[in-house]
């Protein structure tokens, strides 16, 4: 490995106290001028795949370090820049902070922090206020960039490596360390310091250090809850391993917090006095008992025909609703956080539609071994074509390609194959041949270029996102049409027009699924006039980290109208798919954690259906789709426990899904309310 002329970090003070004792006019004049101490270069990560870079310089400048950072990357083709600068005293004690740029696609920053005596002065764009100067603290704005990252955990360490740490402009941090591993890189191994750091975004950041305290790896989620990973140079060869060991250490720690939280862990089990709406379809039955027995439900219906095991522990649910556990058939479980909100939210089993390979094995085999706290993952593999909005590294650019990923992810134990949006025909038709050849189904996008007329007559089994489906109802646009054109010709659409029935017989002919992603739609919606707790009542619950981003709306834009209008043609499509008898099966795409499956159903009653078949939807259609029917989807004897105690009827409101007190899942019944503490939210 070949360091860009790294100081180290326990040198800095050296470098300071020869500088001082510099005499005469040469040296005066040396001393005045800036010394650059140290500098260094990342490579920037999203899923895996190298989109930009981040170079840094420190420089001695009297008595105080100054630090400058360029961050930047693209990202499905958008420019995502952000610069920053630092000065600090010798012991990296903050006097300034600035930050400015993108810290993701759609999240800009520009803040600033001055140091003054007793106070500190604030800037969030143009508005300045002051706060009390804390004892101890240090300036950062978010994960990036990762060079702050380096010099906020030297900071910690020089001053007493405290348990929590006050960060300005907002908030705080813990920094906890994690042990030690020893790294292959490059053919040599090398031991490397672990940390994880809580606070700068929503969960665990995994960080690694050399013995000279220079930051070498970073494996953290960007402000839109993508993976993202930044790679000292010269250490790219370790980044499987990196994100590996992140996600293994991670699901550890939220095992052994969730030691801590209360639930039954009974052999056998009774819920009694709750009414159960099982999931069939059937009525509700009022005052009923379900009997769980090493995780499986060996008894469920109304009090006189179930009788009670004399060893069972009795939960007496009286006044309450028992369900089966939901779905969310449209995940991207980027942290490990996410088990603990899944099962506070009511879903105890997920489809992870696209993630990182070795992350969400390791994710996925250690809640399948008892070893970490979640919902049980199926797994979607993605791939993708080179292009302008690739995502990843899984490329198919080539029919053997194609093959080859396909099997290695049904040799991994993956269900399904995920399209992404730069897959060309020939190798999605690939794809789909190879898939449904060893028993997988394929889902995802509509690759850019290709209709979905195209997709499905390819072999696409199943369609991601509402929008696909409207641009089958509306005669093609012109090349080169602006996203404006695309939105006015959605919110025109005509439900009873030729284009529409024939996209609704095309689907139905088919056998297509579709998961819309309604919650995610109308949160493009949110403005100021327009917030976002008007209609998702989650965000008022989040971490202050996840709160900033999620609230952070602007005023409603020129076309907000059109917008809107073509948010509420989403909804109407979709109700006239189900009434055509397509499934349609309830998903997030993440969005608000947690809230957002409870939005998507609340959204399907708005397009039509009954309370009960949008339950259906979250719930034993997702389980048909998937192939686990027969396993898990509704609560009838000989099944999975997977099921939860909410307070209210969803029958008569089906807002009262949100209401989740327990969740039980492999064998065990958990406290929603301490779940959601347990990574910050209020419940």
């Amino acid at each position: 490995m070949m360091q860009k002329a790294l100081v180290p970090y326990a040198l800095i003070g050296l470098f300071f106290s020869l500088s001082g004792r510099a005499a005469g006019p040469q040296a005066s004049e040396a001393a005045s001028k800036p010394e650059i101490v140290e500098h260094g270069h990342f490579q920037l990560h999203k899923f895996e795949q190298p989109i930009g870079e981040e170079s840094y310089e420190i420089e001695k400048d009297g008595t105080s370090l100054s630090a400058k950072m360029d961050f930047q990357f693209t990202d499905r083709g958008s420019p995502v820049p952000l610069t920053a600068t630092f000065r600090g005293a010798q012991d990296l004690t903050p006097q300034a902070f600035e930050i400015k740029g993108k810290t993701a696609r759609p999240v800009a920053i520009d803040a600033a922090v001055e140091v003054q005596p007793g106070k500190v002065r604030l800037r969030d764009r143009d508005q300045w206020t002051e706060v009390a100067s804390p004892q101890r603290f240090f300036t950062i704005a978010g994960y990036a960039p990762t060079t702050m990252q380096m010099l906020m955990v030297r900071y910690w360490a020089a001053h007493g490596s405290p348990v929590e740490l006050a960060t300005l402009p907002s908030g705080s941090v813990k920094i906890e360390p994690r042990g030690e591993d020893d790294m292959a890189v490059n053919g040599r191994t090398e031991k490397l310091s672990r940390y994880t750091v809580e606070g700068l975004i929503w969960g665990r950041e995994t960080l690694w250090f050399d013995g000279r305290r220079n930051l070498v790896a970073a494996i953290t989620t960007d402000a839109e809850f993508d993976h993202f990973e930044a790679i000292r140079d010269g250490y790219e060869s370790a980044l499987g391993d990196f994100v590996a060991r992140a996600g293994a250490d991670n699901m550890a720690a939220l095992a052994e917090l969730s030691k801590g939280i209360s639930g039954s862990r009974a052999e056998t089990l009774a819920l009694t006095g709750a009414t159960l709406i099982d999931g069939t379809g059937n009525p509700a039955v009022a005052d009923a008992v379900v009997i769980v027995k090493k995780g499986r439900i060996i008894a469920a219906g109304p009090k006189s025909k179930v009788k009670i095991p004399r060893n069972a522990t009795v939960l007496d649910e009286t006044g309450k609703t028992i369900l089966p556990g939901l779905w969310d058939m449209h995940a991207h479980f980027e942290q490990v956080e996410w088990g603990s909100i899944y099962l506070a939210a009511g879903v105890t089993t997920v489809r992870d539609c696209g993630n990182e390979f070795e992350f969400i094995k390791a994710v996925r085999d250690a809640v399948a071994g008892g070893r970490g706290l979640g919902p049980r993952l199926l797994l979607a593999g993605i791939v993708d074509g080179s292009g302008k909005m690739t995502v990843g590294v899984q490329r198919v650019d080539t029919p053997e390609e194609a093959k080859t990923w396909t099997d290695k992810y049904h040799d991994a134990g993956f269900q399904q194959m995920k399209i992404y949006s730069s897959v060309k025909l020939d190798e999605l038709k690939a794809v789909t041949e190879e898939a449904h050849r060893i028993g997988m189904t394929v889902t995802g996008h509509v690759p850019e270029g290709l209709t979905t007329y195209q997709a499905v007559e390819a072999g696409q089994d199943q369609i991601n996102h509402i929008q696909y489906i409207a641009t089958m109802m509306f005669d093609p646009l012109p090349e080169g049409a602006k996203r404006l054109d695309r939105t006015k010709a959605i919110a025109s659409i005509d439900l009873s027009s030729p284009q529409a029935k024939k996209a609704i017989a095309f689907l139905q002919a088919h056998h297509t699924v579709v998961d819309p992603t309604l919650a995610l739609m109308e949160f493009y919606t949110a403005s100021t006039a327009k917030p976002p707790a008007s209609f998702e009542p989650g965000v008022t619950k989040l971490p202050v980290e996840l709160a900033a981003e999620l609230n952070d709306v602007g005023p409603p834009g020129p076309n907000a109208a059109v917008g809107e209008k073509s948010f509420e043609k989403f909804v109407e499509i979709v109700g006239a798919l189900h009434k055509a008898g397509i499934p349609i099966v309830a998903g997030t795409d993440q969005t608000v954690p947690g809230h957002s499956l409870h939005r998507e159903i609340e959204l399907y009653v708005q397009a039509g259906f009954t309370p009960m078949e949008a339950i259906q939807a979250a719930t034993i259609v997702p389980a048909r789709v998937m192939g686990v029917d027969k396993e898990v989807g509704t609560v009838e004897t000989g099944k999975r426990a997977d099921l939860i105690v909410i307070h209210g009827d969803p029958l008569q409101d089906i807002h009262n899904t949100r209401n989740v007190e327990s969740v039980m899942t492999n064998g065990r019944m958990y406290n929603t309310a301490e779940l959601w503490k347990s990574v910050g939210f209020k419940p």
